[in-house]
């Protein structure tokens, strides 16, 4: 706009334009620089030239023409005009007015010339034609914007229009008192702007988004009409192009080629440079508008596959010109604007400047709005019905949220209301589909002329919409658009135009010629008209159709498929295929059948969705679109099965109300409760409304920081009516104290809430403090988080005050902003509802970590801590007490409630804090036990008596006195000898019973001396532990010594670097243990040693393992010990000494007295001991292992053997005595004190042997000769013993088991009472041989036949696991009858044929004497069975008879076996385990049992009746459990694997309390009831003598265990107890315990699959069970508590064997405190840990004890 003259003044246009004439005239060369100085008066200009800097000389001479005269300012601003180059088109149409004026004035000072001024003729041209074509292209944006709004109900205010600007979160910083890390850095979150405001910025990409139908075309053209108008004057030029149109260009274009194409064209070429000069000068002025991205066919091309420098002339395709133009590689500065759908935005490729913004749909009051503005013409009446109707639509309001959406339904109201002359009782279209279904039959009535016909619109129709949907299916499948008038017939041009289902468009082509084309009224009617199709053409195959049934994601990524459609194909499909579509699809298809047809088809579509919905991997996208599917069907079978899964998780996409409502459909049909998590989806507040609907929604989860107090407003309105919400997590958002004052007041009216998560808000103290007032208030509240927020001390201080007042809170854990956590007990749970929860031992924890916590807040922390009466812990840690903090927290204890454990770690305190704390806890009763660290954790943690804390209780005399027990526990320190000196001071005077545990501390030999000073002055201390210190070799004696300085002292054990103790007793110590492993001790050292322990009269035990002592220090000491008063043993094991050091132990049972006993073992065991006894010795034994000794050794022990007068027994085993050891063993056959050699693989052979068992027994009346080689074995071993019978006449006993011989003589030897006279070839001494497990064959038994047939006084004979063959028949055969006073005979055959047992049965003794007859794992025929049967009717006498694990003969002749065994009534004991027998047999046998009244052992284990129900139902067992009824001195019965049930059990029970002397009872797998067990477990508390008790393998249960724990106690000799795989529950397991306690002779526990995982009360009783050695707690899936259990009842296990945890769910916590216990019990032979979730152990324990074997 041109400045009038008298309105210019030069003087203000130069300063305003100051700036740009600076820069301009910087750019122009030196001669425009001159006619200026030609204005400037001298003086000034004297001044000017002083400036040597150019910028500065043209800054201060246009400061110069700031205060000029008008004229010359004048001047001044045209020379500037006329002769400057590459003017600011903004600059230069302000100078242009100024030159109009001055050009053709004469100046006088001026000497231009034709040639050197511009000429006006120059510039005007180019402006002009910048001007003429501005106003052409407003013109032309007016026009199209005139088009576009024709059908526009109402004016668009670009003002007060509306987008959602999305930008990624920086880094938040806040003032934090500790800064958290924030884990939702460059999380995309959102503002509100206006429309308008988009364009006041120039020179950035703006990418507009939205949905189909939200209206971004129109808002882009009244954006071009804004600009027209001139409502943005900083840009000049606005070209607005849409995407649809530019489909249409096949070939290369330039820039310039592309904007002259669809705009003016210029009247000439010279026009056409100036204005596109002007864009390539000028392009922060241009603005480019891109309408419809999404209609787009292309993608466009990713800039980093173009050039870097592109060239604005050069043509280039269509997808390149446009991605160089929205990233910026030419015109850098423009303005580029962008619309799309949100599903393409990824296309932009974030250029430089790049913002996205949403476009939102309307919310309530705007749909409300418009439908007035649509029924505005049909009057008041229609008007208010119409919009109340759509209004009260949940349905309809929600798919009306989208603009184009709202006018469907808009007209499909009124199609329903012009339809339906009533007006009442309409319809409503439940679903999408519906909708426009009733927007096509509008569309037929309006081509209809509105009349009604008695054919229906679609039938009548039906030709014309079966083309129309050809030709939507075309468009889809082709991804147009826009049709040709070429491609549409005229006839469906004239039917689409007139019943507006097509619109007219004009086109440009690329050849600049217009043209016209058709579209549908919108995208979504094209896909709704394919889907029409794809449903209703039978050319459609099924196949077809159900490959456009896929669920679209929302998560889009560059790689996507370009779609130029709104993807709604889908949901038309499934919209098509509901119940309500059924009339409309038969009325398009006719013909016969075609009901049927549709049903089929639409059956295709649920079977795909219902395929859908059997799917667990689908994302939450695509849920929301199986969602919409299914709600489009109304199908309520497949919305039950989609919304049956427990959680809906939704992440980073927008919901919109359809979507919400969808979800409320299939939620509400799967009747269960749900969970909504939404993580970073966009929802419009008015969608927040929809949430009520949602009936089972018990769980909702915000986390996005989109969510923000707006947001939380909105939810609170609708939280009430959320009936079923139990919790509620608002996370990770954008919540503020005044979003929560508001969630705190909605919450007061939500009484069923149990969880509340608001973390990782922006709270501060004052909303923190809100929401905390509230809990009170919500009665059923479990937990509430609070953490990443921004808390304070006092705000920390503030929130334990609200927590004290609630009487329901559980935990308070807050640990500085990372954490803030409020944990609640429910009082319906276990607590009734007038309980003051206050006065119950209810677990409180109050945890305040990292919170700043100093001294000057201790007060005040305490006072708010009061309204805990009771607090289980309060932890501190992480804070700043320091000593002083500390001193103020102990000073005020007494005035706290009752509090049970403080943990104040890393709170700064140092060695003074620890001194104080050991004299407060000698002076504060309640304290009992203080535990401090120095290392890097600076653990400090204090511990309370809890057994005061009710004060109306009376306490116990253990309470008040000595035997409370205190423990302070230092660790890690370094305590220098003056803290030790404090310390000790301090502890001294505590009066009750002292722990002391100075583990891994650094302690000089001074701090140990101090501590030894005044030990003896601590009365009260029983155990001080000094495990891992660093203890020097001298410290560690200085602790020795206190055996001898301080009376109390039991025990010293050191382990270097490793566990150490001493422990003490109240009075003086009747023995005490000494143990120093692990050091290295010289020969002064132990001389040192040796002479302290002389001072020691009380000592009991000495180990000095592990000490490197070698050959030096073991002579030493040897020679030390007669002055030594050890009344037990001494341990030297694994001090590496040689076969010298050997020697020298040995000696030291002539050198000292009190020697009862050396071993020495030198092998990999090493192993060194000596025994003695403190009263006269009757003998003494020497083991000697692995010694290797040389022939120098040998003699050298000879000697010492011989001077060993009362040597009764060696051992002498792994030593090579074959080459080297024949003089050893003269000279023991010539000892005459010995009367027991053990000699075991010492490489003897056969030879030695014989010699040595003839010369030994020929000079000892009594000897016991044991001998172990590996060869001694089959026939080997035969043939030794028959050459020894025949060597050594005095043999009474030959006992074989396995490799090894056991040889017992006796000179003298006597068979019996009665004298009898044997022949000379006869030996009379051998009773017993038995042979065991050797590995002997029938065949290598001949050699005995002559030495055994002549042992007449031979009793009992002995054959195990032998192979029989004939030979070895021919042998029994013959041996047996010849041996008159055989009273046992044992055979347990292998493989023998049933000729040889035939044979074998008739050589059985027949004889008077006969007693005993094993038979065991035969396989007797008939006939064998026949002739022991009547083999057992010849031996009366018969008092023991197995037939176990027997079997080959029939039923009949099993009779015959039987009726034989019953005419032994002298039998006290069968066992016939594992026998067939048929109902006779059973009959025979529980007649025989009758007759059977010295019957005193009875194994019937796993006996099977052949052919017979009555004995498995019950009949045959409880008639032979009858015969038990004469059994009255019964003392073991075995009757394992019956199955006998209740019947057979309460059959028992009769006779069971008559059996007093029952020493063992096994009911192993028989079905027994819970009801059943404890009936026998009553009657057998009569049973006073019972040892053994098998019940594994039944069903066994809590009354059961009940009624054990009243029983156990009557049976104090019982040893063994089996209680594996029954069902006892946690309760029966702690009835168990009590039983358990008064067991003191119990060794055997098996409680294998208990049917309880809690049996850690189990494992402490043990500690009342001396006597126990073998237990198994495996298969019960215990975890860590009963490892920890057992690590501290082990030590007390004494005699513990075995252990087995297989099974269980220990790990690697729990089985590392079990190995931490093994070293202090040293009976314990393995602990098995299979099958334990122990995956990795780093360090592998020592002990190898542990077995981790089949993990």
């Amino acid at each position: 706009m041109r400045m009038e003259r008298e309105d210019w003044s030069g003087g203000v246009l130069v300063a305003q334009e100051a700036s740009a004439l600076v820069d301009l005239l910087c750019k122009q060369d030196s001669g425009v620089l001159d006619r200026i100085f030609a204005l400037v008066e001298p003086k000034a200009m004297d001044q000017l030239r002083s400036l040597t800097n150019n910028r500065d000389l043209v800054s201060a001479t246009v400061d110069y023409f700031k205060t000029s005269e008008h004229n010359i300012c004048r001047r001044f601003l045209t020379i500037i005009y006329q002769y400057c180059e590459n003017i600011p088109f903004l600059l230069e149409t302000t100078l242009v007015s100024v030159a109009e004026n001055s050009i053709g004035t004469n100046f006088s000072h001026t000497s231009d010339d034709d040639n050197s001024s511009p000429s006006r003729i120059v510039k005007r041209p180019r402006l002009d034609h910048l001007k003429t074509y501005t106003d052409a292209l407003k013109s032309m944006i007016l026009q199209k914007h005139e088009t576009v709004t024709q059908a526009v109900l109402k004016d668009i205010s670009l003002g007060d229009t509306w987008v959602y600007l999305k930008h990624r979160n920086p880094s938040r910083v806040k003032d934090r008192t500790i800064q958290p890390l924030d884990s939702h850095e460059g999380e995309e979150s959102e503002h509100k702007v206006s429309v308008e405001s988009l364009l006041k910025t120039t020179g950035r990409v703006v990418v507009l988004l939205g949905q189909a139908g939200s209206g971004k075309t129109l808002l882009v053209h009244c954006l071009g009409r804004s600009w027209a108008e001139g409502s943005f004057p900083s840009i000049h030029l606005l070209f607005l192009l849409e995407f649809r149109q530019l489909n249409l260009i096949s070939r290369d274009l330039s820039l310039k080629d592309l904007l002259f194409l669809f705009y003016p064209a210029c009247e000439d070429d010279e026009e056409s440079e100036a204005v596109f000069e002007f864009i390539l000068s000028n392009p922060e002025k241009v603005c480019f508008i891109f309408d419809g991205y999404d209609e787009f066919r292309a993608k466009l091309t990713n800039p980093r596959k173009l050039e870097s420098f592109i060239d604005p002339n050069k043509p280039l395709p269509m997808t390149d010109l446009l991605s160089v133009l929205c990233n910026r590689k030419i015109l850098p500065d423009c303005t580029v604007f962008v619309t799309c759908r949100p599903r393409d935005v990824t296309d932009m490729f974030a250029s430089p400047g790049f913002i996205t913004c949403e476009l939102q749909g309307f919310d309530r009051l705007g749909v409300k709005e418009y439908a007035e503005h649509y029924f505005h013409e049909k009057g008041d009446e229609f008007k208010k019905k119409a919009v109340n109707l759509l209004m009260d639509s949940r349905h309809l309001l929600s798919m009306s949220n989208v603009p184009g959406l709202c006018h469907i339904c808009c007209v499909c109201v009124d199609h329903l209301f012009s339809s339906d002359g009533s007006q009442t009782d309409l319809q409503l279209p439940s679903s999408l589909t519906e909708i426009y279904m009733q927007i096509l039959l509008a569309s037929l009535r309006r081509f209809n002329g509105g009349g009604v016909s008695g054919t229906p619109l679609l039938q009548r129709y039906r030709t014309k919409i079966v083309e129309m949907s050809q030709l939507a299916l075309k468009g889809l499948e082709g991804s147009t658009i826009v049709f040709m008038d070429t491609e549409v017939p005229p006839e469906l041009q004239d039917f689409g135009i007139k019943s507006g289902i097509l619109s007219c468009v004009k086109l440009t082509y690329e050849d600049g010629s217009s043209g016209y084309g058709f579209t549908f009224m919108h995208l979504t009617m094209l896909e709704f008209l394919a889907a029409l199709h794809l449903m209703t053409s039978q050319n459609i195959t099924e196949g077809q159709l159900k490959k456009k049934l896929n669920l679209k994601t929302r998560w889009t990524t560059k790689t996507d498929p370009k779609s130029v459609f709104t993807d709604s194909l889908h949901l038309y499909v499934c919209g098509l295929a509901a119940e309500v579509c059924i009339s409309s699809l038969v009325q398009l298809q006719l013909g016969e059948g075609a009901a049927a047809w549709v049903r089929k088809r639409q059956a295709v579509v649920r079977n795909v969705l219902q395929g859908f919905a059997g799917s667990t991997s689908q994302t939450g996208p695509k849920i929301v679109e199986l969602c919409r599917c299914v709600h489009e069907t109304q199908d309520s079978n497949l919305a039950r099965a989609v919304g049956s899964r427990p959680q809906f998780e939704l992440r980073n996409i927008r919901l919109n109300a359809v979507d919400m409502d969808s979800l409320a459909f299939v939620t509400a049909a799967a009747h269960q409760n749900v969970c909504l998590d939404f993580g970073g989806c966009s929802i419009d507040l008015d969608c927040l409304e929809i949430l009520p609907s949602f009936k089972n929604v018990d769980r909702l989860i915000f986390r996005s920081r989109k969510y923000d107090d707006r947001f939380a407003e909105a939810l609170c309105g609708i939280l009430s009516k959320l009936q079923a919400l139990r919790r509620l997590d608002f996370i990770s958002g954008g919540l503020t104290d005044i979003g929560a004052a508001k969630l705190a007041r909605a919450l007061e009216d939500c009484p069923h809430i149990t969880h509340l998560d608001v973390s990782d808000n922006s709270l501060k103290d004052e909303g923190i403090r809100v929401i905390a007032e509230t809990l009170s208030r919500l009665p059923n509240i479990c937990s509430v988080l609070m953490g990443k927020n921004i808390i304070s001390t006092d705000g920390v201080l503030t929130l334990i005050e609200r927590m004290a007042a609630c009487d329901s809170i559980q935990e308070v854990h807050v640990e500085g902003n990372k954490e803030i956590t409020l944990s609640f007990l429910q009082s319906s749970d276990t607590i009734c509802e007038n309980t003051d929860l206050n006065n119950t031992e209810v677990t409180k924890n109050v945890r305040f970590k990292q919170c700043n916590i100093t001294v000057s807040h201790v007060a005040s922390l305490c006072n708010k801590l009061k309204g805990f009466s009771f607090i289980t812990l309060l932890d501190l840690s992480y804070n700043s007490l320091g000593n002083k903090g500390l001193k103020k927290i102990l000073d005020l204890l007494p005035k706290l409630g009752t509090i049970q454990e403080i943990n104040l770690s890393e709170n700064g305190v140092d060695l003074d804090g620890v001194v104080m704390l050991a004299s407060a806890l000698c002076n504060q009763k309640n304290l009992r036990r203080v535990n401090a660290s120095g290392n890097e954790n600076k653990k400090l943690v204090l511990w309370f008596d809890t057994s005061r804390r009710h004060a109306s209780r009376q306490l116990t005399p253990s309470e008040n006195g000595i035997h409370v027990h205190k423990k302070l526990s230092l660790t890690h320190f370094d305590i220098q000898p003056a803290y030790m000196a404090k310390l000790c001071k301090q502890l001294v005077k505590c009066e009750s019973l002292l722990e002391i545990e100075f583990s891994h501390l650094k302690l000089s030999n001074e701090s140990i001396e101090k501590l030894m000073l005044i030990l003896p002055e601590m009365s009260s201390l029983h155990l001080l532990n000094l495990s891992h210190v660093d203890l020097s070799t001298n410290g560690a004696l200085l602790l020795v010594r206190s055996l001898a300085d301080c009376q109390r002292v039991t025990a010293v054990e050191l382990r270097h670097q490793a566990e150490a103790f001493i422990k003490l007793v109240p009075e003086k110590a009747e023995a005490a243990i000494c143990k120093l492993t692990e050091y290295k001790l010289s020969k002064t050292n132990v001389e040192k040693l040796s002479r302290i322990l002389e001072n020691c009269p009380r000592l009991s035990e000495l180990v000095l393992s592990h000490n490197l002592l070698r050959d030096e220090g073991v002579k030493c000491f040897v020679d030390y010990l007669p002055k030594l008063k050890i009344s037990s043993s001494v341990s030297i094991s694994g001090n590496r000494m040689t076969q010298v050091g050997a020697l020298d132990l040995v000696n030291s049972m002539n050198t000292c007295e009190k020697v009862v006993a050396v071993e020495v073992s030198l092998g990999v065991e090493d192993q060194s001991l000596i025994h003695f006894v403190q009263e006269h010795v009757n003998g003494k034994t020497l083991r000697l292992r692995e010694c290797s000794f040389d022939v120098i050794h040998l003699k050298k022990l000879v000697e010492i053997l011989n001077r060993c007068p009362r040597l009764l027994t060696l051992e002498f085993s792994s030593n090579s005595l074959h080459s080297r050891g024949q003089p050893l063993l003269d000279s023991l056959a010539e000892l005459s004190t010995i009367h027991t050699v053990k000699l075991r693989n010492n490489g003897l052979i056969s030879e030695q042997i014989e010699d040595f068992v003839k010369q030994f027994s020929r000079c000892h009346q009594h000897s016991d000769i044991r001998i172990e080689e590996p060869w001694l074995t089959g026939n080997a071993v035969i043939s030794l013993i028959a050459k020894c019978l025949i060597l050594q006449p005095h043999i009474r006993e030959i006992r074989v088991n396995r490799a090894s011989i056991n040889i017992i003589t006796e000179a003298n030897s006597s068979p019996s009472s009665t004298s009898i006279v044997y022949p000379d070839n006869v030996l009379p001494a051998l009773q017993t041989i038995s042979f065991d497990g050797c590995d002997i064959e029938g065949q290598h038994l001949t050699p005995l036949t002559f030495p055994i047939q002549k042992c007449l006084a031979l009793e009992d004979l002995k054959f195990s696991q032998l192979k029989v063959d004939r030979k070895g028949a021919e042998f029994l055969s013959a041996v047996i009858p010849s041996l008159p006073n055989l009273r046992s005979l044992t055979l347990d055959l292998k493989a023998a044929a049933e000729d040889d047992l035939e044979t074998l049965a008739e050589a059985l003794p027949s004889t008077s004497v006969f007693e005993s007859l094993s038979l065991s794992q035969l396989v007797l025929g008939d006939r064998g069975a026949a002739i022991l049967g009547r083999a057992l009717q010849s031996v009366p006498n018969l008092k023991s008879f197995n037939l176990s694990q027997c079997s080959g003969w029939t039923t009949a002749r099993g009779c015959d076996l039987v009726k034989g065994l019953a005419q032994c009534v002298l039998l006290a004991e069968i066992r016939l385990d594992s026998l067939v027998l048929d109902e006779e047999g059973i009959t025979i046998l529980t007649q025989g049992f009758s007759h059977l009244y010295s019957l005193r052992r009875l194994s019937l284990n796993n006996i099977r009746v052949v052919t017979s129900d009555t004995f498995v139902n019950g009949t045959g067992i409880i008639c032979l459990l009858a015969s038990f009824k004469g059994f009255r001195q019964m003392e073991e019965i075995e009757l394992e694997s019956w199955r006998m049930g209740d019947g057979g059990t309460y059959e028992l029970v009769k006779y069971i309390p008559s059996w007093t002397k029952l020493l063992k009872l096994s009911l192993s797998d028989n079905s027994i009831s819970d009801q059943a067990g404890e009936k026998l477990l009553a009657a057998l508390s009569h049973c006073r003598a019972l040892q053994k008790l098998q019940l594994s393998k039944n069903k066994l249960g809590q009354a059961s265990a009940a009624k054990l724990s009243q029983v156990l106690p009557l049976l104090p000799q019982l040893s063994e107890l089996n209680l594996s795989e029954n069902q006892f529950d946690p309760q029966g397991s702690k009835a168990l315990c009590e039983g358990l306690i008064s067991m003191k002779a119990l060794k055997i526990l098996h409680l294998t699959s208990f049917g309880s995982s809690d049996l850690a009360d189990v494992a402490s009783s043990l500690k009342h069970c001396p006597s126990i050695e073998d237990v198994s707690l495996s298969w019960n899936g215990c975890g860590d508590s009963l490892a920890s259990t057992l690590a501290k009842i082990l030590p007390l296990c004494t005699k513990l064997k075995r252990l087995d945890l297989e099974a269980n769910n220990i790990t690697k916590t729990g089985a590392t405190a079990i190995a931490k216990c093994l070293p202090s019990c040293p009976s314990i032979e393995v602990i098995r840990l299979w099958r334990n979730p122990i995956f990795k152990w780093d360090d592998n324990p020592k002990d190898q004890r542990l077995n981790f074997s089949s993990v």
